[in-house]
């Protein structure tokens, strides 16, 4: 089974009112998996910036936790992009909170940039928290890709780390592809039949995907697949959102063309929207 395994895990902190948040869920975060945790600040170092990460992170009850804190000034982006790649970073944190309309601007923004340079996975968290929030349930991309496979059994990997005990796997398929003109009763029937020729075909190509990955790792995790009709992105985006899923997996975008000035990849309708905690996985 090939995954993506989080042993050095970064967050990008600011001293704004989401800092105890952030540092709390980074530290668990970093427990669970098993991690080294690394804390960035794109800004001056100072000792009472230390004193108060090593407060909020001794709040925590976290003691085993292995952290290290990260000064360097410069552009965020950079700074950000530069110490993932020196520390060998496998998940990258960035947090904010949902209700906050200039920090979710603020992150999608960041995320747009990260999620296309970055060359480690990043989980965006929307609502971090000082007490934890249990994941529960995870919705995965199922979309047909390369890299897909790496993404579903990686999803299955975090959901034992996190303690969740669902997952569902969404196939996105669009709407292009049922192209019938409905304007009677015999057309409408074989719209319909088309639609389940569809589903029964990714289904079949997701249960393929299931069925290499072993037993002892789907193992307590109630595992289901939902195919969906809709524009990509918009539509996971959407599910995850009406299901209340605590974590949306998705692959990570290829590497963006100029024409994603004006074509933007599926993932810009979940940045814009963040419905839930995002995690992408390269």
């Amino acid at each position: 089974m090939s995954y993506t395994s989080f042993k050095n895990i970064a967050i990008g902190i600011a001293f704004s009112p989401t800092l105890e948040a952030n540092v709390s869920e980074a530290a668990r975060l970093s427990c669970m998996f098993g991690a080294k945790l690394s804390l960035i600040h794109v800004g001056q170092r100072s000792d009472e910036k230390i004193r108060t990460i090593d407060q909020y992170i001794g709040n925590c009850g976290q003691s085993q936790l292995s952290y290290e804190i990260i000064f360097n000034e410069g552009d965020p982006v950079e700074v950000i992009l530069e110490t993932v790649k020196e520390h060998k970073i496998d998940l990258l944190l960035l947090g904010a909170l949902k209700q906050e309309k200039f920090v979710k601007f603020y992150l999608g923004s960041i995320a747009r940039k990260l999620t296309r340079k970055a060359t480690c996975s990043v989980l965006m968290m929307t609502n971090p928290s000082v007490i934890r929030k249990p994941c529960k349930h995870m919705v995965v991309n199922g979309l047909k890709d390369a890299h897909t496979e790496h993404t579903i059994e990686t999803a299955f990997y975090v959901a034992h780390s996190l303690g969740s005990n669902q997952l569902t796997i969404v196939e996105e398929i669009e709407q292009e592809k049922v192209s019938i003109k409905i304007d009677d009763d015999q057309s409408l029937r074989k719209a319909n039949l088309l639609k389940e020729k569809l589903k029964r075909q990714e289904e079949l190509r997701v249960q393929g995907i299931l069925n290499h990955i072993p037993s002892e790792e789907k193992k307590d995790i109630q595992v289901s697949t939902q195919p969906i009709f809709g524009q990509r992105g918009y539509s996971i985006g959407h599910y995850a959102q009406i299901v209340r899923a605590d974590l949306l997996v998705m692959n990570a975008p290829k590497k963006s063309s100029f024409l994603d000035r004006f074509f933007p990849h599926d993932l810009e309708h979940i940045l814009n929207e963040l419905p839930t905690d995002v995690l992408i996985v390269r």
